[in-house]
């Protein structure tokens, strides 16, 4: 059963663009509709009545949401898609009411998509995602592991996240990574850059080369800024010096 559930990462690959999905409006679309914005996504494999994981899973996104500064619908988008075919529209509206009204964040409702779809579409993105469901008839509930994924906007996979909780950090640079750096200000593409993904601890860490270019580069400008200063100030002086001769 563990081997089962065993997520394989499917890194680089890309996400079938004619899945067909119901939105909360009941509305069907291709899945593709979430990434025609051009910014990265935020995508979550669970299911509504799911009696124990799902909901921690919701739980922990939330709260990386909330503590973000980039704000879905804006530098990014979130797909929550129900993995139960029983499942339906109404099911994931009441989902995102309940979650919407718990967060601290306003202008969040365009950003995050609540979706259901048929087991022909389950069984295509849960195998593009490499991410497997099993239905335990002892626990009465799907089995699965525990991830969420960053898809660019092009489609393709470029990380995953492991657990039911998630630093602010990881997901920031998760969704920099999946935007490839065109997401946030100047200065937080700076900051994001001095960090890479460590797959041993499944988080990112300072990238020690990347920070020593940046050290370089702000040294540089500081020298020239100093020297440019003294420079100024001198000719400034010689200037002065020769309009008092004349």
């Amino acid at each position: 059963m563990l081997r089962q559930l065993e997520i394989t990462e499917k890194l680089g690959d890309s996400i079938p663009s004619d899945i067909m999905v119901t939105n909360e409006d009941g509305v069907e679309v291709e899945l593709s509709t979430y990434f025609e914005s051009g910014k990265p996504v935020l995508l979550n494999l669970i299911y509504f009545n799911c009696p124990s994981m799902c909901s921690l899973i919701l739980n922990g996104v939330a709260d990386a949401v909330d503590q973000l500064r980039w704000v879905p619908g804006e530098e990014y988008e979130i797909v929550t898609l129900s993995i139960d075919p029983d499942e339906d529209y109404m099911m994931a509206a009441d989902q995102k009411r309940g979650y919407l009204s718990r967060m601290e964040r306003e202008g969040i409702e365009n950003g995050w998509h609540f979706l259901t779809t048929d087991q022909e579409n389950v069984d295509r993105i849960t195998d593009a995602v490499g991410m497997p469901f099993v239905w335990s008839d002892e626990a009465q509930e799907f089995l699965h592991g525990s991830a969420i994924m960053f898809v660019s906007p092009e489609m393709k996979l470029t990380r995953y996240l492991y657990g039911v909780s998630y630093r602010e950090l990881d997901v920031r640079n998760a969704l920099f990574d999946a935007a490839g750096g065109r997401v946030g200000s100047t200065m937080e593409r700076i900051a994001l850059y001095c960090f890479t993904y460590d797959a041993d601890s499944r988080s990112y860490v300072p990238y020690a080369m990347n920070i020593m270019k940046v050290s370089g580069v702000v040294i540089v400008l500081g020298l020239g800024l100093f020297l440019g200063f003294f420079w100024l100030k001198e000719r400034n002086k010689k200037s002065s010096e020769i309009s008092f001769d004349d």
